[in-house]
């Protein structure tokens, strides 16, 4: 995630509170990426890791990558319901929103047809995509951006709890980083599901163009999708397969 937050945004990623150090000159051309060694490099921010103990050369760390364009599935996971409801949107989307340093342009999309061509009830041979099926992509209209009053909003307010929890913590956060208190806090938690359910409107407003009736506005609660109980993947009570993506 914070990889995907400092792709959104403009480096450097340091806080006015960490020591600068020196980096390697940028090579601008498109062939050549702007880190010759990420691992030895003596910024940290070309490097990432997923566990702590592996490391990874950072997307971010390339200078043609700033701005990235980001297509996020924010079920987090594979659905395929009878009446092409939704499951409830994972709160990262959030943090994609309000913690870069500009409002990203957020284009709304409703795919459909692809559990006609991958079903996760499908048989033998499995891998195999099924053929002669339609599947369609409808998109919406940017709803972000420096135009968007809704999420400029509430980006206004989530930047004053993070200037109020470094005051708070004696230090700058560097990009994408967050304490304790922005993840688990009363009012960060709630901004972020406030961010996630105008997100998932927007997706609505498209899934209505596309000519689909109205949700009940249950779906997009997580409340509604515990009664799945601890079965993860496979066929659901209400119907619907739900696999890994």
């Amino acid at each position: 995630m914070t990889e995907a937050v400092r792709l959104m945004s403009h480096p450097p990623f340091i806080t006015p509170y960490s020591s600068p150090t020196s980096a390697p000159p940028v090579d601008k051309s498109l062939s050549s990426p702007d880190i010759t060694d990420p691992f030895s490099s003596p910024d940290h921010t070309y490097t990432y890791s997923t566990n702590g103990i592996d490391t990874f050369p950072s997307p971010s760390a390339y200078k043609t990558r700033q701005y990235s364009w980001i297509h996020i599935f924010p079920e987090g996971r594979v659905h395929q319901h009878p009446q092409k409801m939704m499951r409830y949107f994972k709160w990262g989307i959030a943090r994609l929103i309000l913690e870069p340093d500009e409002c990203p342009d957020i284009v709304p999309m409703w795919i459909e047809g692809n559990d006609q061509i991958m079903h996760e009830s499908r048989q033998w041979p499995r891998f195999v995509p099924r053929v002669n099926k339609r599947c369609g992509v409808w998109f919406g209209d940017n709803v972000g951006g420096d135009g968007s009053i809704i999420f400029n909003e509430l980006r206004r307010k989530w930047r004053e709890l993070v200037e109020e929890d470094e005051k708070k913590e004696g230090r700058g956060f560097a990009m994408g980083v967050l304490s304790d208190g922005l993840k688990y806090g009363k009012e960060a938690v709630a901004l972020r599901e406030e961010c996630t359910r105008q997100i998932r409107g927007a997706v609505l407003a498209v899934r209505r163009k596309r000519g689909l009736p109205d949700e009940d506005p249950k779906q997009g609660l997580v409340e509604t999708w515990r009664q799945e109980g601890g079965k993860r993947e496979g066929k659901m009570e209400d119907g619907s397969w739900v696999g890994r993506t």
